[in-house]
């Protein structure tokens, strides 16, 4: 059974040969493994044997990037969204965003058409070329190959402040609905030039954090009232084409699972443990309309005792992988306290216990 099929198999709540195998790493993360004797010369995922490969599109506004300011120890520069960020040299952290592109709705009304013009979505979004090599590679290789993207509230962070986009979805909310229908619609015309041109997609994965470590950042009145049918429009597509749908959202997203399910998603990844996720759980109640991708706590990765990461890994999959319906994947993102052979035992533990 090759990684396409094991996936699809997962995906579906078909019983594979052993649960898949994804992740995802800090740069710092790897950057430490090499001087514990990663090899430089070998890509991380083909290292460890990680059995997806994602290619997106560009959803910008396609604003010119320049740089305003470089030192050795700093980079300012403009984004593709209109913003101004800064940056350590090494990228070894996050932003600190400047300026944002929205400050106002006519700000947005401005943006808007350089997202959706009258005439068929330029085809300078996508690399052609990069996406020829890397489908055709993936494909010869038998690994699962996902169109990803950024949709709803999470894509709006990259024009408007957090604070204030989380404002608008309570004092206009009909605003908000709006820039998440025109996110999604972008998206639709993208995926459909994409698999015109020939490359269709095993899985299609959405990324949308809506959730914090207590909870979502909004109520699910507000996904259902704001967000939902977008996510329905891009679930619809990709079904018709009987490509699943793998959704990631951090935080504790438990009140926000029936409305998912609702719109179409199929398959729910990270599963944060450290948000109160837990995957047994989750199976016994929806293991028969969803798959799920994560929950193996990192913190317990990098515990010096080895017999606590194989607990987690031993009790989560012995329950997740039951009928098929699940993929392993990290909680959320593998950190630098894991180390290397610690990370190494962790894919082992992931093999044995999730042999079917």
């Amino acid at each position: 059974m090759d990684a396409r099929e094991r996936f699809l198999r997962a995906l579906r709540r078909q019983q594979p040969d052993r649960a898949p195998v994804h992740d995802s790493l800090w740069a710092e993360t790897v950057r430490r493994w090499q001087k514990q004797g990663l090899p430089t010369e070998i890509p991380p995922e083909d290292y460890f044997g990680y059995e997806m490969v994602s290619f997106g599109v560009d959803q910008s506004p396609m604003f010119e990037v320049k740089t305003l300011h470089k030192d050795n120890e700093y980079l300012v520069e403009t984004t593709p969204y209109g913003g101004v960020r800064k940056n350590f040299r090494t990228f070894a952290s996050t932003p600190e965003i400047i300026q944002w592109a929205v400050q106002s709705k006519a700000d947005w009304d401005d943006l808007r058409p350089r997202h959706l013009p009258d005439f068929v979505p330029d085809y300078a979004r996508v690399d052609w070329v990069s996406l020829r090599q890397r489908y055709q590679q993936a494909r010869s290789e038998g690994k699962c190959i996902a169109f990803s993207t950024v949709v709803g509230y999470d894509q709006l962070q990259r024009y408007i402040k957090s604070e204030k986009l989380l404002m608008i979805t309570l004092d206009d909310p009909a605003w908000f609905r709006e820039m998440v229908e025109t996110v999604a619609e972008l998206v639709l015309r993208l995926a459909k030039l994409v698999v015109g041109a020939g490359y269709q997609p095993d899985v299609a994965f959405f990324y949308n954090d809506m959730a914090y470590r207590n909870g979502p950042l909004f109520s699910p009145r507000t996904y259902r009232n704001c967000i939902l049918e977008s996510d329905r429009m891009l679930c619809d597509y990709f079904h018709s084409l009987d490509i699943p749908v793998i959704y990631h959202t951090d935080g504790d997203i438990h009140k926000l699972i029936p409305p998912l399910i609702e719109a179409g998603v199929d398959c729910l990844q990270p599963l944060e443990a450290k948000a109160n996720m837990d995957v047994r759980e989750l199976k016994a109640e929806y293991g028969d309309r969803l798959s799920f991708m994560g929950n193996i706590d990192t913190r317990k990765m990098a515990d010096p005792d080895p017999r606590v990461i194989e607990e987690e890994i031993r009790t989560k999959l012995e329950v997740a992988k039951v009928g098929g319906g699940y993929i392993y994947h990290s909680d959320h993102s593998v950190p630098p306290t894991v180390t290397l052979d610690q990370y190494r035992r962790v894919l082992e533990l992931v093999r044995q216990y999730g042999a079917s």
